[in-house]
């Protein structure tokens, strides 16, 4: 097998990171429970948290692997996964389906079940949050929930999906613990009635700064211990530098290179371990942040581009080294991956608008290629500025086939950020996190609360409301398909069935929002998000700059062509009646393979510059767009919406029936924006020209996704095809797009034989994961995406 990885210490860690079976780390949970029985009812609900956290910190184990230099574990090692009772607190069933299951499983000791029952259970059971969640939600939003409606994110995880501030590098947290004190002297007990409030969410801060000092000062301790027992003087000298960087960051701002990287990684940690922010915190231009440290050590002569390179790759094993926490039930189908969706943005521009570029974007792209790991997600962000051999550089890494790195439109991120209300300078310093979802990185909290199912919705309008998979009437009783006479009838019926379910779906999200505010505030993290101090508040209570609710909508692409099925073959060309569609819906189209075939293959698709499609396509996401777009949400900030489907396009597949453009029964929907599968027939250029076609600067993100067979972008000629199509796309506004280079036989091979294809990795939604991890739906969904050729 290829050992991947500049130097033997480096395939080494890689080599633990990837053998290394995930596993539940039950010592959070215990540590958590401890100090919640400890200071419950006599401290506020912020100090509370930051005691609890404080205490972990205190008192978690410590990990340094052999030959590492970047460390800190979220738990005991690699690949070990903390619980978070307070959010979701896990049956015996949940922690013995995560033990045995195929694919995504963790591994759950005896020990850990037995900690479980007489520990975790007994305490969490009735105070988690999701169990507050269930408790809160209406009868109509727990059907719709559990039907596929919809989906939540913050049932089973907090919110999270943000990214750090490039202050973190000009700033320790003793600089932060003295900007908390002077904001508690500033606070206005005479003519503020929050001033209380405020110094409880500052002293709770304060606190917190505490414990990640603590941490890097045990760590400090840990280092300098090896170094003592250690033989190797190589090793010792590494381990008595480690020691010397701990004892810098995290209380002081670092002062290299090395020190920066270990910085961010201590503050990772602790976001992370803070609460659940599965969907991601990422460091975003990572590139931008280390270049002056990397600059200034290259004229020390302490740093060179070998050394520089090292660590980046043992950042990367780092980030490799945490699955994302266990998730069960609807939770885990919406997202089955071990991944944590960790995101890093290299290139764009800088926050003066020059180009972005510098050496250490190009040490990123050669450590991604030369690690090839699954985490962290890595992307290029390419404007108008990025010089071309850059971007060529990152299509040359693409098309070896391992779905990394994806491409972002920069000027797109830009103008989404100011049409939401950032300014320039906030705009220029954003980027993508997660899979795509813009965000203006360390001044804002961009919340994701979950999928929404527009494919389902109009096969219920195509049944007077009535859901036929849960039996259920779910929506609005508008009339049936027969019953509408025109197009335009039936098509005012499926928007009033989306505004009902999104107004389902909101309530319930404003209701979330609220007791996550109460009860679940997040101190650590509010230190390290911009305007949190100044204000007073938490991270999930508005304390943020900006505060962005969003709610992904799915199945753009089978909705499109299954009202263009309708549209064009029943009210404008009169092939069949719409009896027939229902009755051959009803069959799985086995009653009427003639409607199947005319509307498999005689309809306009989207995904082909076909305006009578295409033109379909606008209208749903102008509506679904208009209807959730600047409400209001409960932090003093506004909704928004991005079209992305990480796996939930399976899931929502699942509990559908046959739809009217030819998709079976329970088969997946489109994922993202792209087309449905097998429907683009007319090569790349018409895909992206179609998806052009949808305003995505309106949006917080859309995901496009292209499959191309190596032989297709092989050579000079293929590699400037691929360079000039991204180029073409974000011209015409296009915000994301990442490629599958892999031939459909090989996959199909790799589902017969999974463990002579270990290392296969393939580009899944907004992030890549091994082909032999994801579920056969899914593996069939990748294989059947449409293979394109730019002839």
């Amino acid at each position: 097998m290829e050992k991947r990885g500049m130097n033997e210490r480096i395939q080494k860690l890689r080599d633990e990171s990837t053998s290394t079976q995930a596993h539940i780390y039950i010592e959070r949970a215990k540590l958590i429970t401890e100090a919640y029985k400890k200071y419950e009812g006599t401290v506020s609900i912020p100090e509370m948290r930051a005691l609890s956290f404080k205490h972990f910190m205190e008192n978690k184990s410590l990990w340094i692997s052999d030959g590492e230099l970047i460390v800190g574990e979220k738990g005991d090692g690699p690949q070990s996964a903390p619980t978070f009772p307070e959010l979701c607190c896990h049956t015996l069933e949940d922690m013995n389906i995560m033990n045995n299951r195929d694919l995504i499983s963790f591994k759950v000791t005896e020990e850990d079940l037995r900690i479980q029952e007489e520990e975790i259970i007994p305490y969490w059971e009735k105070r988690s949050i999701r169990n507050k969640i269930i408790n809160s939600m209406s009868e109509e939003w727990k059907e719709c929930y559990e039907s596929g409606i919809f989906t939540e994110f913050m049932e089973q995880r907090g919110p999270g999906h943000t990214v750090g501030s490039e202050n973190i590098y000009s700033n320790g947290f003793l600089d932060y613990k003295n900007r908390i004190k002077e904001a508690i002297d500033n606070l206005d007990f005479f003519n503020d009635n929050e001033a209380l409030d405020k110094k409880h969410q500052l002293e709770a801060m304060n606190i917190c700064c505490d414990a990640i000092i603590g941490l890097g000062e045990r760590y400090a301790k840990y280092a300098a211990e090896l170094a003592e027992k250690e033989n190797n003087p190589l090793r010792k000298a590494e381990l008595l530098q480690i020691s010397k960087n701990c004892e810098v960051v995290p209380a002081n701002k670092p002062q290299t290179y090395w020190q920066a990287i270990q910085m961010y990684w201590f503050v990772h940690l602790a976001v992370t371990t803070e609460l659940n922010p599965w969907d991601a915190f990422s460091p975003g231009r990572l590139d931008q942040h280390l270049n002056s440290f990397y600059i200034k050590d290259c004229q020390d002569e302490i740093l060179d581009d070998k050394k520089a390179l090292e660590l980046l790759e043992n950042l990367w094993v780092k980030f490799n080294n945490q699955p994302a926490p266990p998730k069960v039930g609807i939770t885990l189908k919406e997202s089955s991956t071990y991944t944590d969706f960790a995101n890093i943005n290299t290139g764009g521009i800088t926050p003066n608008g020059h180009d972005g570029v510098n050496d250490v974007s190009h040490l990123i792209l050669e450590c991604m290629d030369e690690m090839k790991l699954l985490q962290p997600s890595s992307n290029v962000q390419i404007s108008k500025k990025t010089p071309q051999n850059f971007l060529k550089k990152a299509c040359a890494i693409s098309r070896e086939g391992w779905g990394q790195p994806a491409f972002y439109n920069t000027e797109a991120i830009v103008q989404e950020l100011l049409n939401a209300g950032k300014t320039l300078q906030d705009a220029r310093r954003g980027g993508a996190s997660g899979c795509v979802e813009t965000g203006a990185f360390g001044n804002e909290a961009y919340i994701l609360t979950g999928y929404f199912n527009l494919p389902k919705i109009l096969e219920m309008t195509l049944n007077n409301g009535y859901d036929k998979v849960s039996n259920k009437q779910l929506g609005l009783k508008l009339g049936y398909a027969k019953d509408f006479k025109t197009y335009e009838e039936l098509l005012e019926a499926y928007k009033k069935q989306i505004m009902h379910f999104i107004d389902i779906k909101i309530k319930g999200s404003n209701i979330i929002e609220t007791i996550y505010a109460k009860y679940m505030p997040a101190p650590f993290l509010s230190i390290i998000t911009n305007d949190c101090i100044s204000k007073g508040k938490d991270y999930n209570a508005g304390g943020a700059r900006y505060n962005t609710t969003y709610l992904q909508g799915v199945g753009i692409g089978t909705v499109t062509d299954s009202l263009s099925a309708i549209k064009y073959n029943i009210y404008d060309n009169k092939k069949f009646t719409m009896d027939e569609l229902m009755d051959a819906l009803d069959t799985n189209f086995e009653s009427n393979p003639r409607i199947l075939n005319l509307v498999r293959n005689k309809t306009p698709k989207y995904g082909n510059d076909n305006d009578y499609a295409d033109e379909i396509m606008t209208s749903i996401f102008e509506y679904y767009n208009s209807a959730v777009t600047d409400r209001p949400n409960m932090k003093g900030g506004r909704y928004a919406i991005n079209m992305l489907p990480t796996t939930c396009h399976v899931y929502f597949g699942e509990v559908m029936m046959a739809s009217p453009n030819g998709r079976l029964a329970h088969k997946p929907v489109s994922e993202g924006i792209s087309p449905e599968k097998g429907a683009d027939t007319l090569g790349p250029t018409a895909v992206i020209k179609s998806a052009a076609k949808m305003d995505h600067l309106k949006t917080g993100g859309t995901l496009l996704n292209q499959k191309f067979t190596p032989s297709v972008v092989k050579g000079d000629d293929g590699l400037n095809h691929m360079a000039n199509m991204v180029r073409s796309y974000f011209n015409m506004d296009g915000h994301h797009i990442q490629f599958n280079v892999i031939d459909r036989q090989t996959l199909i091979d790799a589902q017969k034989n999974p463990a002579e294809y270990k290392d296969l990795i393939v580009r899944v939604a907004g992030y890549s994961d091994h082909f032999r991890n994801l579920s056969k739906a899914l593996q069939d969904e990748i294989i059947d995406r449409t293979e394109q050729d730019f002839n």
